[in-house]
């Protein structure tokens, strides 16, 4: 049977889900769009073959008789319309964050839970579905580095990119939700464990743009988890070479470290400057694959009639750390975290 697949919002992550159900993905077909911009809509008509377009998400959900849809709208709208198709019992794939507060993203993890038994879901935390990232996890499960407890992450955007997360920064939500919520997931992932505490610090120290609305263009934390493992997580909004994700999990027989030196490829070049290697130079690019996988795994979860690993709670959880990390650095002090 093959699944008919709308998609909301069709910006660069959009795109990049629309291009994935359209050309990759065997046993669907991408039968709807919706995006408030024409242009838009005209992309997804001459790229991936859509038939049917509408500028309203509950219109589109309501008449275009989808088996699922893939929700890339901002985080501001994310919520309602994650909300609206769960509740007409259409298997959801939604970009995280799940809502820009902890009571919107609480609201929509309680839809989907109530709604869990007819209906799939899904959160895109693409990095679990990297294939280097899920060889560290099979290790680590397998006992490879005995006990794991420390993880190191950072998450650095080009500053060649800079303008785009100005403009974004009223919508954002901050960058511990924006960019680091992605490593807060893996540190849980790794650790197997909760965090309990977190201290947060940064700044403005290139782009004071960001101040005004408490957030910073590099900022830190320091987490305490169960048992007294540890993580330190890094974001940046100024790096000069590109793209940089990368990732060391301490273990007490060994450590694993992924894109220790970013890389975009094996390439190396050598010329009159030496010899190096190129960066990505966006996260579409870096995990291209992984974001490829987790579409994968969505329509098999829904073949398959099992509801995805990766859901409501995990994009919940993620979400309600980033924003203690994020009251840590506003407000300068130790914050205590809530499990529930």
């Amino acid at each position: 049977m093959t699944l008919k697949v709308g998609i909301v919002g069709l910006g660069r992550m959009g795109k990049t889900h629309a291009e994935h159900l359209s050309k990759y993905i065997n046993g669907v077909e991408l039968v709807a769009a919706c995006s408030l911009f024409q242009s838009e809509l005209d992309y997804a008509k001459e790229h991936f073959g859509v038939k049917l377009f509408y500028q309203s998400f509950e219109e589109m959900i309501d008449n275009a008789n989808l088996d699922a849809v893939v929700v890339a709208a901002g985080a501001d709208v994310r919520p309602e319309m994650v909300e609206y198709s769960i509740k007409k019992g259409v298997h959801t794939f939604a970009e995280k964050p799940l809502g820009l507060s902890v009571e919107q993203i609480e609201k929509v993890k309680n839809v989907i839970e109530d709604n869990q038994e007819k209906v799939k879901f899904q959160v895109g935390f693409m990095r679990r579905f990297d294939p280097s990232y899920k060889q560290a996890k099979e290790m680590i499960d397998a006992g490879k580095i005995g006990k794991p407890f420390m993880v190191r992450s950072y998450s650095q955007d080009p500053i060649k990119d800079i303008a785009g997360a100005i403009a974004y920064a009223p919508h954002s939500g901050g960058e511990f939700l924006d960019m680091c919520v992605h490593d807060i997931d893996l540190c849980r992932w790794f650790l197997s464990a909760e965090p309990l505490e977190v201290y947060s610090i940064g700044g403005c120290y290139a782009f004071d743009e960001f101040a005004k609305y408490n957030d910073g263009d590099n900022v830190s934390c320091l987490m305490k988890f169960e048992e007294d493992k540890m993580a330190f997580l890094f974001a940046g909004r100024t790096a000069p070479h590109g793209y940089n994700v990368e990732t060391e999990i301490i273990g007490t027989e060994g450590i694993l470290r992924v894109a220790n030196v970013p890389q975009k490829n094996l390439l190396e070049i050598l010329d009159n400057n030496g010899v190096r290697k190129e960066c990505s130079q966006n996260f579409l690019e870096r995990f291209e694959e992984a974001y490829l996988r987790e579409l994968e795994e969505f329509i098999l979860c829904i073949n398959e009639e099992r509801q995805p690993k990766l859901g409501a709670k995990d994009g919940a959880k993620a979400a309600k750390i980033a924003y203690s990390c994020k009251e840590s650095f506003e407000t300068k002090t130790l914050v205590k975290i809530n499990k529930a």
